[in-house]
């Protein structure tokens, strides 16, 4: 059977090498990184765990699809989130929960608006019929030519074409009175990486996911047990995995690669490579293509990067979830101005996750571990991070004030990453935490294609490629990588 390597181990990486060798192909993973997972990773100190990066699993289907095609039980226990999550606003004594029960979640918010169960009630009924819709034909579809999307987009509905070209913000501005309400539906926008302002309104759509269509999971054991069930099929099927080995160079001739070179000269031969590193600056920074130099790639949209802080605290805070957004009083403003900034905010809009609430051995007995998120500008705009501390610091302060709890003189571990150490760590595009954006000039056929444009063995599976960033959606692109890789072996055979 022919040989394979994947570069990278992300999610993509990892679920197209179980597909692969589910059919016998000869896998070899190699990975940059010290430990599989690309973002999916872990962090593990004093006896806290803490999700590096995702931190809830939604589409949960996606993955019994996957482990069913490969002959696998489903690999991890699993537990869904009610309430899904809570907001905190500024100036307000206390948090917000959102429920998928339109009862509970109408008595949360009626002083906001008093008929909100209805307005949500349609605003779903229209987001499921945007998911319906299009997820055959626009998610998960492979595009060899743009007359075949074409094509394939003509069955979606026309409808729809409205809000293609209609902002999210806009949409949620003309379905809810309050900003409060607005705010809470436009948040979806932040896991494409972007803003409200920037996302097309057909992007509703995650809202019907969340509330409606699977919601959101916690794992049992975290978030990395993902990763370390699949690697365990992984390694019963003698599929090798090396880590500390980047890929620094595809030697290929008469337009067909044959080998890799990693940073220490190591020559990996192979019949087929995909890769799972952003298929955007791969091209540019180690295939060397034009179309993908660094002044193409900066004019490109790249989502947000991660500003992340890792806090194991001592006591228990009895008012937080698993899920949990601090928002201020100038939301649009913040939201229009956010990627731009060249310097810390002054208020910066965050989340925390705390997976000890549901999962108690994340943390040790009567202790807490949190993960905060706050989106910022990639290295393009703020390229000096030496204000890291004095950013976290006033997170922490913050958080503090709102949860009415002594985080700083409590904390036993804290750990920083801004987005430079993001991009260190597994290649990330000037620190782009979810690669390239989703607007309609980067979807579909705009995209980074999942088979090279030159080297007919090379293939691509990740965020960066169709159908797009988040755990399922590069699930759903292992699938469509290994429709290209049997397509071109019949046409050989």
């Amino acid at each position: 059977m022919k040989k394979v390597i994947i570069i990278g181990s992300g999610m993509g990486g990892l679920a197209t090498a179980l597909r692969l060798s589910t059919l016998g192909y000869e896998v070899t993973v190699l990975e940059k990184f010290h430990q599989p997972g690309g973002r999916l990773n872990i962090i593990e100190e004093k006896g806290f765990l803490f999700d590096q990066g995702p931190s809830f699993m939604s589409m949960s289907y996606e993955f019994k699809e996957l482990f069913d095609s490969c002959g696998l039980p489903y690999l991890f226990k699993q537990e869904p989130l009610e309430p899904v999550y809570q907001v905190f606003f500024e100036g307000k004594k206390r948090s917000y929960r959102v429920s998928k029960d339109l009862g509970k979640l109408q008595e949360e918010f009626k002083e906001f608006e008093p008929d909100i169960a209805l307005k949500v009630e349609r605003y779903l009924k229209r987001a499921k019929a945007f998911f319906d819709d299009t997820e055959k034909e626009a998610v998960k579809s492979n595009f060899d030519n743009i007359f075949d999307y074409l094509i394939k987009l003509a069955k979606v509905p026309k409808k729809h074409l409205p809000y293609l070209f209609k902002s999210l913000w806009k949409q949620v501005e003309e379905d809810f009175s309050s900003e409060e309400l607005r705010m809470i539906f436009s948040l979806c926008a932040f896991f494409l990486g972007t803003t409200p302002f920037d996302t097309p309104a057909i992007y509703s759509l995650l809202s019907y996911v969340e509330l409606r269509h699977d919601s959101y999971w916690s794992i049992e054991g975290g978030m990395y047990k993902i990763v370390e069930e699949i690697m365990k099929a992984l390694k019963s099927r003698g599929v090798d995995s090396h880590f500390n080995t980047e890929v620094v160079e595809v030697l290929s001739r008469d337009n067909k690669a044959y080998s890799v070179k990693d940073q220490n000269g190591k020559i990996w031969e192979s019949d087929i490579f995909v890769c799972n590193a952003d298929a955007a600056s791969f091209r540019g920074q180690v295939l060397k293509r034009p179309e993908y130099s660094e002044e193409k790639l900066d004019k490109m949209q790249w989502g947000m990067a991660p500003f992340t802080i890792y806090l194991g605290v001592k006591g228990k805070i009895p008012n937080l979830l698993h899920h949990n957004y601090f928002l201020g009083k100038n939301f649009t403003q913040y939201a229009q101005t956010i990627f731009s900034m060249t310097s810390s905010p002054e208020k910066p809009y965050y989340y925390v996750n705390a997976s000890s609430k549901t999962w108690a051995g994340c943390a040790p007995e009567n202790c807490e571990n949190l993960f905060i998120l706050c989106p910022m500008p990639d290295l393009r705009t703020k390229k000096d991070w030496s204000d890291k501390e004095a950013l976290a610091n006033n997170i922490i302060d913050d958080f503090a004030k709102r949860v009415g709890f002594d985080v700083q003189s409590n904390t036993i571990v804290k750990k920083i990453l801004t987005p430079l150490d993001w991009q260190n760590m597994f290649n990330l595009y000037k620190g782009s935490g979810l690669s390239l954006c989703h607007g309609l000039n980067q979807i579909g056929i705009f995209r980074p294609k999942n088979k090279d444009e030159k080297l007919k063995n090379f293939y691509y599976v990740g965020a960066s490629t169709i159908p797009g960033t988040g755990l399922p959606m590069v699930i759903i692109g292992s699938k469509l990588v290994l429709e290209r890789i049997q397509k071109d072996e019949r046409a050989l055979s």
